[in-house]
């Protein structure tokens, strides 16, 4: 079986379960697959998702406090909603760059199946308190990326896991700090997934990392001057404090982009 193309049909599904099946098997079968080298033409209705959650712009989706179930709930939804889309976003690095090494595809089947699995614990844990995924608004802020990049693998790999998705190291202790606050048994079980998750996104930004770096070197670019210029070009978010400084040096980042991003 051809891995990019498993990729592909993983990431068209639209029904819950089948999705985060095949996103798992593309880890977890990687060994039987082959990979191809030629191009792919893009199917229409990228990506397969339920009709819902209602996608909202970000300013619409509501801040609701921790310390009601409801609010847990919705807090719950929102990172459950961040691991389905990075699903999709580890589906699409596989399918659509061709020509690539083995051990891309191998990083980025394997950040599948993790955010898979990332996705599972939380969906559980969210219809624990009575509502399932899809039951919140939600915004596409990861996806809109992920289409502003489709056609420059070294913009992904900048501005998706670099940028957007290393945000999640920062916001998780914080979000953590939060839910002990509450100290309901549900926070803490989400205290508990969120260790979890934390400690594979470290592996995950460390993916892009490896790989925007390598890009770079292939294509005579500097890495810190590029990143800037492709941040500007996409419109991606400046980053603001405060940051998680050990997890993003544990993630690759280097300590001339850990001075830039501390000096503003």
């Amino acid at each position: 079986m051809e891995l990019r193309r498993r990729a592909l049909a993983a990431l068209q599904a639209s029904d819950i379960p089948e999705k985060v099946t095949l996103a798992g098997a593309v880890w977890s079968e990687f060994a039987t697959f082959s990979i191809s080298t030629g191009d792919m033409p893009e199917p229409a209705g990228l990506p397969g998702r339920p009709s819902l959650p209602p996608l909202v712009s970000p300013s619409s989706v509501p801040m609701r406090s921790p310390f009601t179930t409801d609010g847990r709930a919705a807090l719950i939804h929102a990172i459950c909603h961040i691991e389905f889309n990075a699903i999709n976003l580890a589906l699409d690095a596989i399918w659509r760059f061709p020509g690539l090494p083995e051990g891309y595809y191998r990083d980025w089947a394997q950040v599948a199946g993790e955010e898979a699995q990332h996705f599972t614990l939380l969906h559980e844990l969210l219809q624990t308190l009575g509502h399932r995924y899809g039951d919140f608004p939600a915004h596409d802020g990861l996806w809109e990326m992920c289409e502003k990049t489709k056609n420059d693998i070294v913009a992904r790999m900048a501005l998706v896991p670099r940028t957007l998705e290393a945000r999640g190291l920062d916001a998780t202790p914080l979000i953590q700090a939060r839910l002990r606050k509450v100290g309901a048994p549900d926070a803490l079980a989400a205290c508990g997934i969120l260790d979890v998750i934390l400690r594979d996104e470290i592996g995950h930004v460390a993916i892009g990392n490896r790989w925007y770096r390598w890009l770079c070197q292939q294509r005579g670019l500097d890495p810190a001057t590029h990143h800037v210029q492709v941040g500007a070009k996409h419109s991606a978010p400046r980053l603001k404090p405060p940051f998680n400084e050990s997890a993003r040096r544990a993630a690759g980042f280097s300590e001339e982009e850990m001075r830039w991003l501390l000096e503003g």
